[in-house]
């Protein structure tokens, strides 16, 4: 789906967006077609209503802003092996067969689901910002894998990145987990529940 379509823009938006937009369009095809026409032109409604659940299920599942900044307080406090079981941890509960590299590479942690694998980098979490460098070496930790099957690479961080960093990134398989995507990863703090 493309990042600007009117379905990708509706599924990014509040639920209630596609619900308006879905009730707009019955109202424009009973104002504006014949009796007859209606339900033809009712019809067209149906897939932003489906994009309506869709959302909704969406931003139901997710954790709330109050949650997901007690997981990077968390995450901010924990040592690197720390953190990297508990990376491990959510890998697996995502489905992911993973296994913990030697710790001399520029990767933690080796993914892999349904024939995708994903070298995890955790070592600058706590870095104030993630620059090119980290990137650089990760993505040569990806190409140097070779294998048939593609490889991507995940850099996890608390900091900002650079412009350049997210360039780059873009520019390579390399995915930049930050924020939300991060603390979804970790989990929430023990006894919190899914929504506040």
């Amino acid at each position: 789906m493309a990042e600007n379509s009117l379905f990708a823009v509706l599924l990014r938006s509040p639920w209630w967006i596609s619900v308006a937009v879905a009730l707009a369009m019955l109202a424009l095809a009973r104002a504006l077609l014949p009796p007859a026409y209606v339900p033809f032109g009712a019809l067209g409604a149906l897939p932003i209503a489906v994009i309506a659940v869709m959302s909704a299920l969406r931003q139901w599942r997710a954790p709330n802003p109050v949650q997901i900044e007690l997981t990077l307080q968390r995450v901010a406090t924990l040592g690197r092996r720390e953190l990297v079981a508990a990376i491990e941890v959510g890998l697996r509960r995502d489905g992911y067969a993973v296994l913990a590299l030697d710790g001399q590479g520029a990767a933690d942690l080796e993914a892999v689901k349904a024939g995708r694998t994903v070298l995890v980098a955790c070592r600058r979490w706590k870095a104030a910002s993630i620059g090119v460098e980290p990137l650089r070496a990760l993505d040569a930790a990806v190409q140097a894998r070779g294998d048939d099957a593609p490889v991507e690479g995940w850099m996890l961080g608390l900091g900002a990145a650079s412009d350049a960093a997210r360039a780059y990134a873009g520019e390579h398989r390399l995915r930049l987990v930050q924020g939300a995507e991060l603390a979804r990863l970790i989990g929430p703090p023990s006894g919190a529940h899914s929504k506040a």
